[in-house]
């Protein structure tokens, strides 16, 4: 796993210095088709990108969205948009062409980076608090294409597992139950139609952040599957402000 197939040279664009990732030689595609479109490895991006990773979490600390849905989720948030505003570097580990290359050979078709509306594109998660959780779902589509989901750890002092069914949505396939513990710097990528997932409650004195990277294979979405999909994030993940701030922004420019 320490062969280098390239480097991904990064140039943040708050001058800090490039991230240089060497990424794994071998590309298990094979294994993501046979477990339906699901691969974890407890080793994808090296110590030194890890490092860069939890500083952009330590930056937007202060930006964090709490939510509560009963029943379902619990936990933190924070959107792109954010992201870009103080984390940059994470930014542009999301559209490394080195990068999206790696996974396109692992999943066999062309990807794109979510368009740039997008609050879900790239999102840091955090668990905080005892009982931070996200309950059974899946990552929906509401793209015309397929959404592929890219999961690294980035800090982990937790009990939580990713717990995971696959197989659950093909014929004739038995599902496949397992859970994993993502480490600093580990990778879990699939189909968000496919894979039913929840993350078990954080315990006391724990805390637990990852990093969401979605790529598409058509960026077209409808208005209202957009609408739809705006306000699920605005409700269960970010907040309305987060959202929605590029159109209010807009509406103010104007006014």
């Amino acid at each position: 796993m320490n062969a280098a197939v390239d480097d991904l040279r990064l140039a943040p664009r708050d001058a800090q210095a490039p991230i240089l990732v060497a990424l794994p030689q071998a590309v298990p595609a094979q294994a993501f088709r046979e477990q339906g479109a699901f691969l974890y490895l407890d080793t994808f991006l090296p110590a030194d990108v890890t490092a860069k990773l939890i500083a952009g979490v330590n930056a937007v600390r202060g930006s964090v969205n709490r939510n509560y849905i009963p029943g379902h989720k619990q936990g933190g948030s924070v959107s792109r948009h954010t992201i870009d505003e103080l984390a940059p570097a994470i930014a542009e580990l999301y559209r490394s062409p080195v990068l999206i290359r790696w996974l396109e050979t692992l999943c066999g078709e062309p990807l794109q980076p979510s368009p740039e509306n997008d609050p879900h594109a790239y999102a840091l998660y955090f668990y905080t608090k005892p009982g931070d959780h996200i309950g059974w779902h899946y990552d929906t589509s509401y793209y015309e294409g397929r959404r592929y989901t890219l999961l690294l750890g980035v800090i982990d002092e937790s009990s939580c597992f990713l717990e995971y069914r696959l197989h659950t949505r093909e014929d004739n396939v038995p599902i496949v139950e397992d859970a994993v513990q993502i480490p600093p710097g580990g990778l879990v990528f699939f189909d968000g139609d496919k894979l039913h997932h929840r993350i078990t409650a954080l315990g006391e004195n724990e805390e637990r952040v990852s990093l969401t990277f979605e790529y598409v294979t058509n960026p077209h979405m409808r208005p209202f599957q957009r609408f739809v999909s705006n306000m699920k994030d605005a409700i269960a993940y970010f907040g309305f402000r987060q959202v929605f701030r590029q159109m209010l922004g807009k509406r103010t420019r104007r006014a």
